[in-house]
């Protein structure tokens, strides 16, 4: 099967994602992959040409060596908001290129814009068109302005889709309140590779000698992109203000945020700031958690978001505080190791409650069986099932 992804998010430094997991594993199963991708980070890259042409990136894969994924990024004007207007020109010339020289079997979508562009190609080619759904993708817009616009293509998008993935039970009430036809919506969720994600023990005191962490602290664990709604920024501040030196905030990642907690934090050990890690250093920087966060505010953007990170979170045996958050609530219900909260500012009582109770290792324990059910190779195997039925 040949398969043509399109996305408006930048393929090498951001994830890996679902679409890197589920590609890369088709890819080992003898599938061709082609990715058309749009470069996010222009902005804080040398190159300050006004027009970038088209590029041939090669392979680009993150999780096996040996899987194969052809990167192309079409030609784009690096200029604001320009950068956003030239994608229905340049992506239609990459996209109906591809089409013509690759011969793809299917086309599977992550974006708005360049979706709206390969939705009526594959109409015009007659290839079967999927819409994968995995973020209220039009409320993540940096341009609010532009929002209600991308909510239009985003709605238009899933008319034309042939078959509609989403990766949560939040996502399915979000497409259809978009005006999608439930009986084109399959469900095929994040997982995790339960073989990697295990705590190693060695591991786990090389560094937490490494940063300074005794063997009485518990450490409150939070991975992936800063976002300003994040809730972070209030976590911090309470653990600097009950001066509890036996809880410690470790956050492993980079993004909006990040400068914001460098001067939260100052002096204090209590807060220990990584930068981004490669993926294969995050089982490691797990071992050293004892509860994991998403205390992110109850934003738009996160109404029926399920990170990757939960379940990654979950198989190493990990408890997770969480806001009370549909999409998380719906996915993870009572009882299987995720704990809720009302707002960030209650995870640092709600960990001192599991410390006190002695159930972190309990919940812990409930969060690994729970993962054990979205193991990636069954994930991969249903997705492929899908694309298979379409052709």
């Amino acid at each position: 099967m040949r398969i043509l992804l399109l996305q408006e998010t930048d393929w090498i430094s951001r994830g890996p994602h679902t679409q890197h997991h589920l590609m890369e594993r088709l890819s080992l199963k003898g599938h061709e992959i082609r990715v058309i991708d749009y470069n996010l980070l222009w902005k804080q890259q040398k190159d300050k040409r006004i027009f970038k042409k088209h590029e041939k990136l090669g392979n680009q894969v993150k999780i096996f060596k040996n899987a194969r994924v052809e990167l192309i990024r079409p030609a784009i004007l690096q200029m604001p908001i320009f950068d956003y207007l030239s994608i229905p020109l340049t992506h239609h010339r990459e996209i109906k290129k591809q089409i013509l020289e690759f011969k793809p079997d299917v086309i599977l979508s992550f974006g708005i814009l360049n979706a709206r562009v390969g939705a009526k190609l594959a109409r015009k080619y007659k290839i079967p068109y999927v819409y994968y759904v995995i973020d209220h993708l039009h409320t993540l817009l940096p341009l609010r302005i532009a929002r209600p616009v991308a909510k239009a293509f985003e709605k238009k998008n899933l008319k034309l889709a042939d078959r509609v993935l989403v990766i949560n039970k939040g996502l399915v009430d979000y497409a259809v309140d978009l005006g999608c036809d439930e009986s084109k919506i399959s469900i095929v969720p994040n997982g995790v590779d339960l073989a990697r994600y295990k705590t190693n023990p060695k591991t786990r005191k090389e560094l937490r000698n490494q940063y300074d962490i005794n063997e009485k602290d518990t450490v409150l664990f939070f991975m992936g992109w800063l976002y300003d709604f994040s809730g972070l920024r209030d976590v911090a501040k309470t653990i600097l203000e009950r001066n509890n030196d036996d809880i410690k905030l470790m956050v492993v990642g980079s993004g909006d945020l990040f400068d914001e907690l460098i001067k939260l934090k100052g002096d204090s050990a209590r807060i220990i700031l990584t930068v981004k890690q490669s993926f294969d250093k995050i089982p490691d920087f797990l071992s050293t958690a004892d509860i994991c966060l998403l205390p992110a505010h109850d934003v738009p953007e996160m109404q029926n978001i399920v990170p990757i990170k939960m379940y990654e979170y979950m198989a190493m045996g990990k408890p997770v505080i969480a806001t009370r958050l549909p999409g998380i609530m719906k996915e993870f219900e009572n009882d299987n190791g995720v704990i809720y909260i009302d707002n960030p500012e209650d995870t640092l009582f709600k960990a001192l409650d599991l410390i006190t109770t002695d159930s972190v290792n309990v919940e812990g324990k409930k969060a690994h069986e729970f993962a054990k059910g979205y193991d990636w190779n069954k994930i991969t195997d249903d997705f492929e099932k899908v694309l298979g039925e379409l052709l």
